[in-house]
């Protein structure tokens, strides 16, 4: 009995590990973050998709997964709402420069620019150029980027399929809940330390140098990569 539960834990060990540091989503949308908006909003992210993952080992351990993974509006209901999620993401990276394009297309002018169009510059003010955009507090950078993170894992069909496969094809029936809970807290925190330590990496100063100026290419990358995955996973169904 002690031999299969140690064979068990370590079978678990093994699966989990490898299936939170194989690319997929997740990676995609915590190296998006970390860059764009630095290490503290990345390992939110980080936090969050631990927590994403948590739903589902939840309705899992209560028995509704095998009730879920076997019921198709189920399943399509949560491809089409993660699939469509990682599209948006994926756009959204283009949108700020598609925003500014556009204003500058249909000479869009706030207030302010209108008012000081219409006035006589002096010089001062013809050789300093316009504000930039105030940035979204921090507290509000931080708290999507929790949920964004979150979404991601909770709304992605495969770490459901992930979850239910491993709770009943590897875990034994007559493990204890207090072992599966285990189990659970776990996965959890694999997923957090794994991707709070990639965040961690790609906002050292030594790669922040080397990105320098690809910053916006390797968003606008990671979420093309967002958007196509989402786009494989609505023709997957």
């Amino acid at each position: 009995m002690a031999d299969s539960a140690s064979v068990e834990i370590v079978a678990v060990a093994i699966i989990t590990v490898l299936a939170v540091i194989s690319p997929g989503p997740d990676f995609a949308m915590v190296t998006r973050i970390a860059i764009a908006r630095g290490r503290k909003a990345g390992v939110l992210c980080a936090i969050g998709i631990g927590s994403g993952i948590s739903v589902h080992i939840t309705y899992t351990m209560i028995g509704l997964g095998v009730v879920f993974a076997h019921n198709v509006w189920v399943l399509n209901t949560i491809r089409i709402l993660g699939a469509s999620y990682l599209i948006w993401l994926g756009i959204s990276a283009f949108l700020p420069d598609l925003w500014q394009r556009a204003k500058r297309h249909l000479g869009v002018q706030t207030p302010a620019a209108a008012i000081l169009a219409h006035s006589a510059p002096t010089a001062h003010q013809a050789q300093t150029p316009p504000p930039a955009p105030a940035p979204a507090p921090a507290h509000q950078r931080n708290s999507s980027s929790f949920w964004a993170g979150f979404a991601c894992n909770a709304l992605n069909p495969k770490a459901m399929l992930f979850i239910v496969s491993l709770f009943s094809q590897v875990i034994s029936a007559d493990t204890s809940a207090a072992m599966q809970l285990g189990y659970g807290v776990f996965i959890a925190l694999c997923h957090m330390v794994w991707f709070a330590i990639v965040a961690a990496a790609l906002t050292l100063p030594a790669i922040q140098a080397k990105i320098g100026k690809a910053r916006v290419w390797i968003e606008r990358g990671v979420g093309v990569c967002l958007a196509g995955l989402g786009i494989k996973i609505l023709a997957s169904g």
